[in-house]
């Protein structure tokens, strides 16, 4: 007997979910538990496995198309079999474990038709002031999806720009195509997001950066101090980015303007700090959450850090670990870089960005010392925080490093 393949629901608030690609085609034989496409929501990217032996019968959900949880994508039975199409939903007994979102068609009031819009492209719609009559849908029975969107975003970014550099671009893209020795891949799953995020965060933000460095050589002598205490706990290596973090969620909560999100233009301050830590992957960056992270000591986040990188790289966190951050902390440091300019995470008013610590040489007093000098970069909502208060806090985070002891207190 054919059975379904469903769309999944990856975390409690997700509603809808996108195939990224299908590994098998129409037709190909499958085995239980071998991966047959990949799938992915707002937040996370996985593989969907074959629930049992047979043949890839259907696929009802083509590359790029975002349908509601619970919705069958595909049919898997044995060869010749016909699957039963009647209903394409999840069945009634597992409605308690998966929310199906419903209303994917809504009225056209220029138009006697109904305009069909999948819900991630009305999203994407509504947050870049496109009008979804003036797009042509691509989608089934001309349904406009997020690709088409996009498209439209492109076109009307493309309007804006000067006709030489217009002219420039087309010229670049018609060498490029004529090339044999360009491979061209659009984007998809994980990094089509981080792309539309990045770029709807730099069009709806006023970002401002500002650099500060911190003197950590008294940090790192102290840091090595504990290693040797906690010898008896291998569970336990406490690094440099424990200890920024511990001085930031400390200073978040003295500047609690940094400490907020600006959404639908209100400020929402929180007395709590749920702190973000990027983790780069493969192919792409993902923002696992500590919640309530001033409840905890400088071992507790060095645990719960480490415990959220490795599930990280390991593609096991859920979408809940990876929403609800109040700031974000982002490091390059492992790759030399000094100074950058890290990009805001919306609705977050604020993002730290810190760089490698180099050997510098340092006036005390009359003499020259070596010193460990580490670079700071903030990154802020000029709309929420002006550059006093937000130097302010850059300065409280550095006092912090520079006098490590207070980090224990």
């Amino acid at each position: 007997m054919a059975v379904e393949v469903f769309m999944p629901k990856l975390g409690m608030s997700m509603k809808e979910g996108t195939v990224v690609e299908w590994l098998k085609k129409k037709g190909d034989k499958v085995k239980k538990g071998e991966s047959i496409v990949v799938i992915s929501s707002d937040k996370i990217e996985t593989d969907i496995e074959a629930p049992q032996d047979g043949v890839l019968l259907d696929i009802l959900v083509e590359q790029d198309e975002t349908v509601e949880v619970g919705k069958v994508i595909g049919y898997i039975g044995q060869e010749g079999e016909k699957p039963d199409v009647q209903f394409n939903e999840i069945p009634k007994q597992a409605m308690q474990e998966v929310a199906v979102s419903v209303g994917t068609i809504e009225p056209n009031i220029t138009s006697k038709h109904m305009l069909r819009v999948s819900p991630a492209a009305r999203k994407l719609a509504r947050e870049a002031g496109i009008d979804l009559s003036n797009i042509k849908g691509t989608g089934p029975k001309g349904r406009i999806t997020k690709a088409d969107v996009e498209k439209a975003i492109q076109q009307k970014q493309a309007s804006l720009q000067p006709v030489r550099e217009k002219q420039t671009i087309a010229e670049t893209t018609e060498i490029t195509v004529e090339r044999k020795d360009v491979t061209v891949k659009p984007l998809t799953g994980m990094r089509k997001v981080i792309a539309t995020r990045m770029f709807a965060s730099l069009q709806q933000t006023a970002q401002l950066t500002i650099h500060m460095k911190a003197d950590v050589t008294e940090l790192l002598e102290l840091q090595e101090k504990l290693r040797e205490e906690l010898q008896d706990e291998p569970d336990i290596k406490l690094t440099i980015t424990d200890f920024i973090a511990r001085a930031t969620i400390l200073a978040l909560c003295i500047h609690k303007r940094m400490n907020s999100l600006y959404q639908n233009g209100h400020i929402h301050m929180y007395d709590s700090v749920h702190l973000g830590i990027a983790v780069a992957l493969e192919n792409g960056l993902v923002v696992p959450v500590i919640p309530y992270a001033e409840k905890l000591s400088l071992k507790e986040i060095s645990k719960k850090i480490k415990e959220l990188s490795v599930r990280a790289r390991e593609g096991k966190l859920s979408s809940e670990e990876m929403k609800g951050s109040t700031f974000t902390i982002t490091s390059l440091g492992a790759y030399g870089v000094e100074f950058f300019t890290p990009v805001l995470n919306p609705p977050e008013v604020g993002i730290l960005g810190v760089g490698t610590a180099a050997d510098v040489p340092v006036f005390i007093g009359d003499a020259i010392q070596k010193r460990k000098i580490l670079p700071l970069s903030l990154t802020f909502d000029h709309q929420v925080i002006d550059g006093a208060p937000a130097s302010q806090f850059l300065t409280t985070i550095k006092n912090y490093l520079e006098n490590p002891y207070k980090i224990l207190l």
